[in-house]
């Protein structure tokens, strides 16, 4: 009966690590298979599979090309002031609405807040007739700043987070303050907004990955591709109707992946803090 189990935990055990290592497999291949291709010619695409290794590995021709031909320079300075922008905006609009729903009972309360659930259950695309009619009244096509202001309202999900956050908070806090003297902005930004660290670092991370990565909104209001690109439109000056260069996009994305790959190497410890802190607070 013991020989039983043991051969039922083996074989369970054996099932367990060996999905781990298959689903490994396959969510590295991608990976693997750009890196290859971004070092082969031309030719050897042509000739070659995708993961056949290139001949020389000092080629950085595909690197140089795509870099200029795409114009990544004014993309990554584009997407950067757009980060930028956007992460502030949205941390400061997310927090004090959150701060006004969470400490403040007026009537429609619950109502805004079954609207912005409503809203997060909206797929974005259905919604882009009317807002694109709005963006072309108020004249923000081709517009950074009408770019920013969008992206900075589609933050539902921080909102939730933020608002998560401040039913841990105690209320007891804000009593001794307004005892002290201070207004409710000094609450707000003395108090509860170095206390929000742990939230605001997630509603970061998941806001500026999305953002970084937005194709669809920044192809559609950032039309002028040679003023206004970014990261993400880039990749597609490779793209054309009589074929794509392949060798040339994967060397674009490996470019693009560099900065948030260092970005994440230098701030790991603040990353995974505060996705466990968001994961388990309360």
């Amino acid at each position: 009966m013991r020989t039983l189990d043991y051969a039922k935990r083996g074989i369970l055990a054996f099932l367990k690590y060996a999905s781990l290592v298959f689903f490994a497999f396959v969510a590295v291949i991608p990976v693997v298979s750009c890196v290859i291709t971004a070092f082969k010619t031309e030719t050897e695409y042509q000739q070659t599979n995708v993961m056949t290794l290139p001949q020389n590995w000092l080629n950085f021709d595909n690197f140089i090309q795509a870099f200029q031909r795409a114009n990544m320079a004014r993309a990554f300075f584009n997407s950067t002031l757009i980060l930028i922008c956007v992460l502030i905006g949205s941390v400061f609009i997310g927090t004090q609405l959150a701060y006004v729903l969470n400490r403040f009972k007026f009537p429609g309360n619950n109502l805004i807040r079954n609207l912005f659930l409503f809203a997060s259950l909206l797929p974005g695309v259905a919604m882009q007739v009317s807002l694109y009619e709005i963006m072309y009244n108020l004249g923000f096509i081709n517009s950074l700043i009408g770019y920013m202001i969008i992206m900075c309202g589609t933050d539902v999900i921080s909102i939730y987070i933020y608002i998560q956050f401040f039913e841990n908070i105690d209320i007891a806090l804000d009593e001794s303050a307004i005892m002290d003297g201070a207004n409710y902005f000094t609450i707000f930004y003395k108090i509860h907004l170095p206390l929000l660290k742990p939230a605001i670092v997630t509603s970061c991370i998941l806001k500026g990955v999305g953002t970084y990565n937005e194709y669809y909104m920044a192809n559609l209001y950032l039309q002028d591709k040679k003023l206004y690109p970014t990261v993400a439109t880039s990749l597609y000056t490779f793209v054309g109707p009589l074929g794509s260069q392949y060798n040339l996009i994967c060397a674009g994305v490996i470019i693009s992946l560099l900065p948030a790959l260092i970005l994440f190497i230098l701030c790991q410890d603040q990353i995974y803090s505060g996705l466990t802190a968001g994961a388990v607070k309360g």
